[in-house]
């Protein structure tokens, strides 16, 4: 159970400082417990020992260092790591480790379920409970680095990606705000493009974005023309595709970013053609743009089905000839419905919320 006190994890160098401040500690001292924290894992109050003894002492009596409590672990075939995380009141998240040879990748959880009503995926299919604080998402990443230890003294943990559980810019000033922690030189210090940011295409939070965080941008496109994405993407019908690539060129501009990411899942029949591919190409070439193509993962009651390798392989052909960068994305940890699309998490007391146009206003109010 989560402590009554303040949780420290997740609060971004600026507000540690000033919480400090708000006791007549110096700004220093925040620096300080961010490196405990996220150099070395730390999160005994005794084990600090550059901060005075009676600066422990009230830390262990007005603050925590709280982190989401592991419901289950499981490990793939393939080497991926699942968890599931209890974040209170019978909520579940999910959180994937994907381990490579010259990276890792960790894949966090921005929300309790997602509003975003996606039919081929497992989360929008439950429904949408809550949005995850700053502490839950620093504290998945925190976790994950303790759990998984270090490899010649560095963290396995090498890329972040907000392609978990949720919408991350429905939940944008949490999101954002882990994301400082995450690239701040006194937090985990990772480069700006290692931590990535998906969304299904909040028009005016990518915009946003830009203004507050240079972080990698990806976007689930998943179809190359407005009656096929409206099906697939319901956030389309408020932002359609030609809007949401506007936004996606001015990110890229405003942050000097080298490419955006599409995410494009091949559904048998559906979105696979190689016409669909050349539309693809008419949307995308000449601008900075990098497409990921990801086979289905299997989702019970979708009603979608994968498409065979051949036409997957023509499909990015199109894509290639014309000039795209384009790679065709490895399922991993499907075994232990780890592999995108797939993530649930368990879900009580859901607040059920229908893609209508009241529903996307307030969405995009956040």
């Amino acid at each position: 159970m989560a402590s009554a006190r303040k949780n420290l994890i997740g609060l971004p160098r600026a507000e540690l400082e000033a919480w400090f401040a708000s006791f007549g500690e110096k700004p220093f001292r925040a620096r300080q417990l961010m490196r405990w924290l996220y150099e070395r894992s730390e999160l005994r109050w005794e084990a600090m020992t550059n901060l005075s003894l009676p600066l422990r002492q009230r830390l262990e009596a007005e603050a925590s260092l709280d982190l989401p409590t592991v419901g289950v672990r499981q490990q793939s075939s393939d080497g991926t790591v699942k968890w599931s995380l209890d974040v209170g009141r019978a909520q579940l998240i999910e959180m994937v480790f994907i381990p490579e040879e010259r990276r890792g990748t960790l894949c966090v959880s921005s929300q309790v379920g997602c509003a975003m009503d996606c039919p081929f995926c497992a989360t929008g299919r439950q429904g949408f409970n809550r949005n995850l604080t700053a502490a839950e998402i620093v504290g998945q990443v925190l976790l994950a680095t303790r759990e998984l230890g270090l490899v010649n003294g560095a963290s396995r943990v090498t890329n972040i990606v907000f392609m978990g559980m949720g919408e991350p810019l429905a939940n944008f000033r949490e999101v954002t705000r882990a994301c400082d922690v995450l690239t701040d030189d006194f937090g985990f210090g990772l480069s700006r493009r290692r931590v990535t940011v998906s969304t299904s295409g909040l028009v005016p939070q990518i915009d946003r974005l830009a203004k507050v965080s240079n972080v990698a941008l990806a976007i689930s496109l998943h179809a190359a023309h407005d009656e096929l994405r409206d099906e697939l993407v319901p956030i389309n019908r408020k932002h359609p595709i030609k809007e949401l690539l506007s936004a996606c060129w001015e990110y890229a501009s405003a942050t000097n970013s080298k490419q955006i990411t599409f995410e494009y899942i091949m559904l048998d029949g559906i979105n696979d053609s190689p016409a669909e591919a050349r539309r693809l190409v008419d949307l995308l070439r000449g601008h900075p743009a990098k497409v990921n193509l990801i086979p289905f993962n299997p989702v019970a009651g979708t009603g979608y089905n994968r498409t065979p390798q051949q036409r997957v392989d023509a499909f990015r052909k199109v894509l290639m000839d014309s000039g795209i960068v384009t790679v065709t994305r490895r399922p991993r940890g499907d075994d232990i419905d780890a592999a995108c699309g797939q993530l649930a998490g368990s879900l009580d007391n859901l607040v059920r919320v229908p893609m209508s146009e009241k529903t996307m206003h307030t969405v995009n109010r956040v």
